[in-house]
């Protein structure tokens, strides 16, 4: 039996490793004591169990002893094969205890989507899985499924992970969705239904924009995400730059509607006659125009190949959105159709860099060319964007 205490400037993990039995404990008492007694400081302590193959009552009063030292201590992966001797004693309901994830592996699966927090593969006819960038940590993954779940219940139709799972070292999310295809997919396959896939993308965003959220709830406000976004890359932006950004949010009516907030046809499975949405990572409230920003940014204003990350060649996005927003807006006039698409596209001008809060770890060519179409998109814009912005309160939901 072994213990051995990592020190991660006072984040402490302590691996055990083998059986925790009787006979054990008394040495790896003194062990864990000496360890933890080096530690200059500790913040937080981590019994890391994924290696602990048995554990005895006298063992289990080891980490109870623990718990009552260290207010922030949490135990693991804890295996399956020892998992129900936490359970039993009822250790579960006493402290922070983690059952080991079920690891899967993706090698040779179809990448179906790709975005800024992950990838999204097809596993098989059943399943899909979506895997998040390295470092997401797993309460991020959490909080994806609860917003899943809270959008799903006000009516989103929306796919319901049921199962966290690791994928070498990184999460991922199963989705159980029956010979099911992205929306991007189905254009791409079969164009001539055109049409067809934009009455049904126009309907899923009324849909969505019926939908009014009540107070409350864990669904967060969009405004506050894109003004916290957009301070966060102020390390890209210069000061005048950000502020105008700032002001394109801050004209944005309030609303209370529920907002997808990354509705790209990668992001709609086709399940029957039915649009399944996938990647809640940013779902909130509302003015709708949040919703269709982020949306056209995406399908209209790419910054990127539009093949990897819509998966769909850049005519066939440009069109679907299009006729989308023709169906979203059906009875208006050319001319309030037209005001409406230049609000929108103002809006998703935040959108087409504020993704960049994302990570911090995007490469310096990624950053050097949103930049550059900053200067041209929004700079040389400055006085049409504030015109714009000033009629944005005529948007009333």
């Amino acid at each position: 039996m072994k213990a051995i205490v990592e020190n991660n400037q006072g984040n402490v993990v302590l691996r055990l490793q083998g059986r925790l039995d009787t006979a054990a404990t008394q040495v790896v008492t003194a062990e864990i004591e000496s360890q933890l007694a080096s530690c200059s400081e500790v913040k937080s302590l981590t019994c890391d169990a994924s290696d602990l193959s048995y554990i005895s009552s006298s063992g289990l009063r080891i980490l109870l002893g623990l718990a009552k030292r260290y207010k922030d201590f949490r135990v693991v992966e804890v295996s399956q094969e020892v998992w129900p001797v936490f359970e039993m004693t009822g250790f579960v309901k006493i402290m922070h205890i983690e059952k080991a994830l079920r690891r899967m592996s993706i090698e040779g699966c179809q990448v179906i989507g790709r975005g800024g927090v992950g990838v999204v593969y097809r596993i098989d006819d059943d399943t899909i899985i979506k895997v998040f960038r390295e470092g997401t940590t797993i309460e991020e993954v959490r909080l994806e499924i609860t917003m899943a779940k809270e959008a799903f219940v006000l009516g989103m139709p929306t796919a319901i992970s049921f199962d966290i799972v690791r994928v070498g070292s990184q999460y991922g999310l199963v989705y159980e969705l029956l010979n099911a295809d992205t929306l991007s997919a189905c254009i791409k396959r079969e164009p001539e239904r055109m049409e067809e896939f934009a009455v049904k993308y126009a309907h899923l965003f009324r849909q969505l924009h019926s939908i009014e959220v009540p107070q409350g709830g864990n669904i967060p406000s969009a405004m506050v995400r894109e003004e916290s976004a957009i301070r966060h890359i102020g390390r890209y932006f210069d000061t005048a730059s950000i502020d105008l950004l700032m002001e394109i949010v801050n004209a944005i009516p309030q609303g209370n509607r529920l907002l997808h907030c990354d509705l790209q046809t990668k992001n709609a499975m086709v399940q029957g006659d039915e649009l399944m949405l996938i990647d809640m990572g940013e779902v909130g409230y509302g003015h709708p125009i949040i919703d269709l920003g982020h949306s056209y940014s995406a399908m209209m204003a790419l910054v990127g190949d539009y093949e990897q990350i819509i998966g769909l060649p850049e005519e066939y996005a440009k069109d679907v959105w299009q006729r989308m927003i023709g169906h979203y807006f059906k009875g208006a006039t050319s001319d309030e159709l037209a005001h409406r698409i230049a609000q929108i596209e103002v809006v998703g001008c935040v959108r087409n860099f504020s993704w960049l809060s994302l990570s911090d770890s995007f490469p310096d060519e990624v950053v050097r060319q949103c930049q550059e179409v900053f200067h041209e998109r929004v700079t040389k814009r400055k006085d049409y964007i504030k015109a714009v912005c000033a009629t944005m309160s005529d948007w009333v939901i």
